[in-house]
């Protein structure tokens, strides 16, 4: 499967995820709630993640991630810099591939990892 087009499914898991993840946090707000995934679903969030699980991931996991960094036919968005996107999309990459292979106990602990390191400000 090409890399964009794990991306693609791996950003809708993604971005579930982090939904779930913040609504177990305790009832806020629709604005609120909005805001808080905002914070952890963008490109510059999503490439600061790329950095913090870099080392943990295995030679399959950081190809994958490389793969999809490195896709052809990427173009963010005006506001967004370009390396965050492509690096954004390696995790989504990623994150689509773990999904698709049933490894959702691995998405847990990426997500963890990056959760615990950049923990948005309240």
């Amino acid at each position: 499967m090409s890399p964009l087009t794990l991306a693609f499914l791996g950003d809708a898991v993604y971005e579930l995820l982090m939904r779930e993840r913040i609504v177990a946090s305790g009832s806020m707000p629709p604005n609120k709630l909005h805001r808080k995934t905002v914070e952890l679903v963008n490109a510059s969030f999503q490439a600061r993640a790329c950095d913090v699980i870099a080392g943990t991931l295995s030679e399959e996991e950081a190809d994958i991630l490389r793969r999809g960094r490195n896709s052809s036919g990427v173009h963010p968005p005006k506001n967004a810099d370009v390396q965050d996107y492509r690096k954004a999309t390696g995790l989504e990459a990623l994150i689509g591939y773990l999904y698709l292979a049933g490894d959702l106990e691995r998405i847990h602990t990426l997500l963890g990892l990056i959760l615990k390191e950049l923990s948005p400000a309240e």
